[in-house]
């Protein structure tokens, strides 16, 4: 069978596809879609009942449900969800999705087959979007689910001691309360995207069994055959090659800080993003450190190693460079160098009785220093970075607004430098940025969209950002698109560092956007200004009255910056705000917040 334009009410274009389609089909499927398509056209230019079969409808009521949940902080999770939902779609499934919070919990007993891909924050705890979920999946209320079968996919970082805790514990708890797993959890890696695609195929693999135990099967999504659309070239793992235009340190003369104010060109790259969206940087080690691993071991620079599962190799001086981590040891590297070092001493620090001396030797130390204190036996270098994890790419808050330089982008990146251990020691990214480009010198980056760090649909509704140091990235973004689009007032922002003289990042643009009404109000803590500390939260306080005004008259609030302290204290300040201003016990105040997160006023975008 072959179409041709002249016999055939299609474009040249639209004949071109179906011919195509039609050359993947068998016999079997050319019979199923016939009647797929030729029933309702005549059911509907009918009046009389019509006897003929309706596959669609047949598949319909076959089916079960499939509903896709996530738990998501930096868009990952989400992003994968996305990912999920549309090849189920292809794949003819009917999908209900969402976050974990916005799912409705009484509806959980009637779910069919559910699907669960949640990351894990800080130390071992849900996303703010899966907080409410995840505590009603462990209380009482839960209910018995018998009749669901699930699967898992977690994501999470092994330099963190709870990795994937979040995912791991959500597993657990839906079998303890009568689900089955129809295929294994997966636990990935900040190199996710490998193993979550074979989790995908996995899950959809059990799915389509069990669909074509009940009816024939249907191996071509349509849709997605004739669609022409086509995405971005350019992503994590084909990154684009951006100039560097300025790299400026934004902290004066005699401050203990170094920030770097870099803007790079898009120009050609194709890429939109908007406020709250970051940019990933695939880094390099500093070449120092890999010459002297590789000396260490006496290895050949040039020797070819490989670099991924599909094959590839690089010689081993560039794969150290750009693909694997060196820098940062792990539980996981350390069980695997045991196995392969042949040396007695690391083998007695990995037996469990040590495990507090193996958390604090973890702590400060990357892979020369794992050579050096624990010599290995002569091992191939082939052998050796098996055991090594991909280069985590690294996330940076975009501070400029794509509307206002829309071939540029802008981050705020802080410079990590410190002594451990007998060596001085420098952040992989943060350390190539300050220290080994120059102006022309190109990085490879990707978008990395946020959804759950957002301006407000309501253009109007006021908004509150709270971001010390590099935190206060977003925020200029945040009021560079406000400016553009022409809205002003009601907006607060509450900034902190340490000096006032020194550390007052883009002072120049606050001070404007002040004047000009595109920021209406500011406040500020310089920390090691005065005799006792004062950080944004006192700022806060001193400002309670006001503050909780704004909530009230339905501002959204938004923070930025350091999860283990910044974030932590300002979350107990908005409860003491609410507690004092709003006349409310701790258990209301605390609602309150968890409403105000579920109707996307309280976001937080934090590390």
């Amino acid at each position: 069978m072959h179409l041709t334009v002249k016999n055939s009410p299609f474009s040249e274009e639209q004949v071109e596809n179906l011919n195509r389609l039609l050359l993947t089909l068998t016999d079997k499927q050319k019979i199923w879609l016939s009647g797929y398509l030729a029933y309702p056209l005549t059911a509907d230019s009918s009046n009389e009942k019509s006897t003929a079969p309706n596959a669609s409808s047949s598949l319909q009521t076959a089916v079960r449900e499939v509903t896709v949940l996530f738990g998501s902080e930096t868009g990952n999770a989400q992003s994968l969800t996305e990912t999920i939902v549309q090849k189920l779609e292809e794949n003819q499934f009917k999908v209900t999705s969402s976050s974990l919070d916005d799912f409705k919990q009484k509806d959980l007993k009637k779910v069919q087959d559910l699907l669960i891909v949640t990351s894990t924050h800080g130390e071992g705890d849900p996303p703010d979007n899966a907080l409410s979920f995840f505590e009603f999946l462990h209380s009482r209320k839960a209910p018995k689910l018998e009749d669901v079968r699930f699967s898992v996919l977690a994501l999470g970082d092994q330099s963190y001691e709870f990795f994937c805790k979040t995912g791991r514990d959500i597993d657990k708890r839906l079998e303890e309360l009568g689900g089955t797993r129809f295929y294994p959890r997966v636990d990935c890696d900040v190199d996710f995207e490998e193993p979550a695609a074979e989790w995908i195929e996995g899950v959809l693999g059990k799915l389509k069994e069990a669909r074509e135990s009940q009816v024939s099967a249907v191996t071509v999504s349509i849709a997605n055959q004739l669609s022409t659309s086509e995405k971005s070239t350019y992503s994590k793992s084909n990154p684009f090659q951006a100039e560097i235009l300025e790299n400026i340190n934004l902290n004066w003369r005699g401050s203990n800080k170094e920030t770097r104010h870099l803007e790079l060109s898009l120009e050609g790259a194709g890429f939109t993003f908007e406020p709250g969206d970051s940019l990933g940087i695939l880094p390099e080690n500093d070449p120092q450190l890999v010459d002297q691993l590789i000396k260490q071991l006496k290895w050949n620079a040039e020797e070819e190693v490989p670099i991924n599962k599909q094959g590839e190799s690089r010689s081993l001086r560039e794969a150290l460079l750009s693909h694997f981590e060196i820098s940062k040891l792990t539980k996981p590297l350390l069980k695997q160098a045991g196995e392969i070092f042949g040396n007695s001493e690391l083998i007695k620090m990995l037996e469990p009785e040590r495990e507090e001396t193996l958390k604090s030797y973890l702590v400060g130390r990357d892979l020369l220093d794992l050579v050096r204190d624990f010599p290995p036996r002569e091992i191939p270098a082939i052998e050796f970075v098996r055991i090594l994890r991909k280069m985590p790419v690294r996330l940076y808050s975009i501070a400029s607004s794509y509307k206002a330089n829309p071939d540029e982008v802008h981050l705020t990146i802080g410079s990590v430098r410190y002594s451990a251990h007998g060596r001085t020691r420098r952040g992989v990214c943060s350390g190539q940025i300050a220290e080994r480009v120059n102006l022309g010198d190109r990085l490879s980056v990707y978008i990395h969209r946020n959804p759950n760090f957002k301006l407000p649909t309501d253009k109007d509704a006021p908004i509150i950002m709270i971001g010390p140091g590099t935190g206060v990235a977003p925020f200029r973004s945040f009021l560079e698109e406000r400016e553009s689009e022409g809205i002003t007032g009601n907006s607060w922002l509450f900034f902190g560092d340490q000096h006032f003289s020194t550390d007052f990042l883009y002072q120049l643009d606050w001070q404007r956007w002040l004047k000009t009404g595109v920021l209406s109000k500011m406040d500020v803590a310089f920390s090691r200004d005065t005799a006792k500390k004062v950080y944004v939260q006192h700022r806060m306080l001193e400002k309670s009255k006001d503050f909780y005004s704004w909530l009230e008259n339905g501002a959204h609030v938004y923070v930025c910056g350091d999860e283990k302290n910044m974030a932590h204290d300002v979350h107990q300040t908005l409860i003491q705000i609410l507690e004092k201003e709003g006349s409310m016990s701790r258990e209301n105040a605390e609602e309150y917040l968890t409403q105000m997160r579920k109707q996307k006023r309280y976001q937080r975008d934090v590390y």
